[in-house]
């Protein structure tokens, strides 16, 4: 796995600015060639058209014998690189031809200088040297590159298929003339639950350019596909609607027939279904793909597989679409049930039976299905996060994304199972940098269950030195987790703090991923409740250990962390500051206007639909406590947020403004959950860091 990150760097060192942190070059999306000899990915950069991330295609060696080429320059938006069938070119997507709408790209490595492209892959720098001369990249790549579709409704995922002819693709539809003649004169009335294009699936023949759309799913709205790695049939799941509100429980499965364009139903699957991916055993083929664990709306997700032709005839008739109500659903197994861990991605290989990556407490590991007891069993550990699994046709080779406590994330790539490469390094300055020294934490909960988290020492100082003031991060979700990893963001970010002085604690409450599905299952109803006192437990400890400063504690968080920030001023004077980062402030407003309305309700335990109340949620609910509300509390959030619309954090503002409570509201415009512009993330860093300073 991922070579073991380096120590924390002695003095000197060079200071950490927030210009730093927040002019990354981050890998993204790795893919390896089918043969398992090339990986390409994305790189993601600030800096570019109105201060919003750009990215570059890059390709390295899989084995590591050469330097990553960059494929592309980073003047738009080329992400999502995907091989051909043969390994012999790249398809990736591209805004360049019209800002924030992608379309459909190709570079054949066959031009590349060399046998088969590759040797066109040494010689250059790697990706420390982002300011290569941009005429070389240009000979190289933008006359190699082909625009492959020009549909106006922009590109959102796709798939090259098995016959190297067909890119199954993902694409709302073109704007009619009326839509445009409506556009042009404001006419433009929404109608809600009609008011969010649908994305359908479309065929694209690379030989004419033609896109056919599988009509036999209706109006349903796509999200994710696989085709069977024999060139069969492809799995799609769907939507009953593009709003995320409705979307994630109305999922349905879906078998499609890329020749005839005949479409089978499977039926409906669980809550937030997503990653199909395919398997065989003994002949059969098997369908698998993630949900929530049956029968819950909360809880840890879950590898769940059925037999398509157990159901679906083993032909698909040219001629005819087989109604979607006629079709029985299908009995779905879960692969994981009882198992400690909880799966995050899935991914399928051409003879062989899944790779899977699961997250482990503060790890991440590889599992490999087992077919015969249909259990899956680990192949390698490692600590912090590891994402992005590609693996290679026969699945002998992959390639991903791997983070440790040193280290940003770069594409790692290697044997199955055994040591990985780094092929990727984005951030090379970086370690020049002091960082504090991470901790791994292990402690009971107030009623014994075992919990983990991290503690992030302020640089240069050790455990001796205490005690520090220390601010508690709590990760969103709550359905997420901290991994021993790089803590380096620009939102809510560890080391950033760990480097102006402050001790930094990142718990893992009940109610996140990496201890299985029953721990995750804990929040469902009961948010602020045993997850408080877990966080508090935490923080206990830290202070008796003499590395907490009890008169110096801070909470925060964004996201369901900025609903704890909230909630624990709420419930204690304890905390001399908090900052409330998109936060939730009432969970029936929440479940009404969030677009994650039924997962927010049974967290929040109800809607306030049900009578006038007294409702369970108010009992959740930061807003029913903020006459109790002592503490300074920053309160930051995008004006276009529609995850936690920015009614929550004006409700709270004016409840605390009544209440003569010492706070403040900033907003930041254009912005949606997470803040992407470059002005937005250096106020945010700078502003919390100042924050802090002046109330610890």
């Amino acid at each position: 796995m991922p070579h073991p990150a380096p120590q924390v760097t002695p003095e000197p060192a060079d200071p950490l600015t927030a210009e730093l942190v927040v002019d990354t070059a981050a890998a993204v999306a790795p893919a390896i060639s089918p043969d398992g000899r090339l990986v390409a990915y994305g790189v993601i950069a600030k800096g570019g058209r109105d201060g919003r991330p750009h990215g570059s295609i890059w390709v390295a060696a899989a084995d590591g014998g050469t330097s990553p080429r960059r494929l592309t320059d980073d003047t738009a938006r080329d992400l999502d690189p995907k091989w051909a069938p043969d390994s012999a070119s790249v398809f990736f997507t591209s805004d360049r031809a019209e800002q924030g709408t992608a379309q459909l790209q190709r570079i054949r490595l066959d031009g590349l200088d060399g046998p088969d492209g590759l040797d066109g892959l040494a010689g250059l720098d790697g990706l420390a040297g982002l300011d290569d001369s941009e005429d070389i990249t240009e000979d190289i790549t933008e006359a190699k590159a082909e625009t492959l579709t020009s549909w106006r409704g922009g590109i959102a995922d796709y798939w090259p298929l098995f016959d190297g002819r067909t890119v199954a693709v993902l694409a709302e539809d073109e704007p009619s003339a009326e839509d445009e003649r409506r556009a042009a004169e404001r006419d433009d009335a929404m109608v809600w639950g009609r008011h969010l294009p649908v994305t359908r699936l479309r065929l694209l023949d690379l030989a004419t350019g033609a896109l056919r759309t599988v009509d036999g799913l209706g109006d349903r709205h796509v999200i994710a596909l696989a085709q069977r790695p024999d060139g069969g049939p492809l799995a799609v799941l769907s939507w009953s609607t593009p709003e995320i509100d409705a979307g994630v429980v109305t999922s349905e499965l879906h078998v499609v027939d890329p020749g005839s364009a005949a479409v089978h139903d499977l039926g409906p699957v669980g809550i937030e279904a997503q990653s199909p991916a395919w398997w065989q055993h003994k002949g059969v083929w098997h369908l698998a793909h993630l949900a929530v664990s049956p029968g819950h709306v909360i809880g840890g997700l879950a590898v769940l597989d059925t037999v398509p032709s157990a159901t679906v005839p083993p032909a698909i008739v040219p001629s005819a679409t087989v109604p979607l109500a006629t079709v029985p659903a299908v009995e779905h197994r879960d692969l994981t049930v009882g198992m400690g861990v909880c799966p995050t991605e899935l991914v399928q290989v051409a003879d062989g039976p899944l790779l899977a990556l699961f997250a482990d407490g503060l790890d991440t590991a590889l599992y490999r299905l087992d077919p015969e007891p249909l259990r899956f069993h680990r192949l390698s550990s490692v600590p912090g996060i590891l994402a992005g699994l590609t693996a290679s046709r026969d699945g002998g080779t992959c390639a991903l994304l791997a983070s440790t406590a040193y280290e940003p994330g770069n594409v790692h790539a290697g044997r199955v199972g055994g040591p990985l490469s780094r092929l990727s390094d984005t951030r090379p300055e970086l370690r020049a940098i002091r960082w504090g020294l991470q901790e791994r934490l292990s402690y009971e909960a107030s009623d014994g269950i075992l919990l983990d988290g991290l503690l992030i020492l302020p640089a240069g100082r050790t455990r001796d030195d205490g005690p520090f003031p220390l601010v508690t991060m709590v990760h969103g979700g709550p359905y997420f987790r901290y991994a021993d990893e790089f803590n380096l963001n620009a939102m809510d970010s560890g080391q950033w703090l760990a480097t102006a002085g402050y001790a930094v604690f990142l718990p893992n409450p009940r109610g996140g991923s990496g201890h299985g599905h029953e721990f995750a299952a804990l929040a469902a109803g009961a948010v602020g409740g045993d997850e408080w006192t877990d966080i508090t437990s935490g923080i206990d400890l830290l202070v008796a250990q003499g590395v907490a400063d009890p008169e110096r504690l801070a909470i925060s968080g964004w996201s369901h962390g900025g609903f704890m920030a909230a909630w624990a001023i709420g419930r204690t004077d304890r905390f001399k500051a908090a900052v409330m980062g998109a936060g939730i402030s009432d969970w029936g407003m929440q479940a009404g206007t969030g677009e994650w309305g039924p997962i927010d309700a049974a967290l929040g335990g109800s809607t306030g639909w049900e009578g006038p109340g007294p409702h369970i949620h108010d009992r959740h609910s930061p807003i029913s406590y903020a006459s109790r509300i002592r503490t300074p509390l920053l309160i930051l959030h995008g004006e276009q947020d529609t995850n936690v619309p920015l009614s929550q954090a004006i409700h709270l503002h004016r409840a605390l403004r009544h209440f003569g409570a010492e706070h403040e509201l900033v907003v930041y415009p254009r912005e949606g959950h997470w803040l992407l512009e470059r002005t937005h993330q250096l106020d945010v860093l700078r502003r919390i860091r100042a924050w802090y300073d002046r109330w610890l």
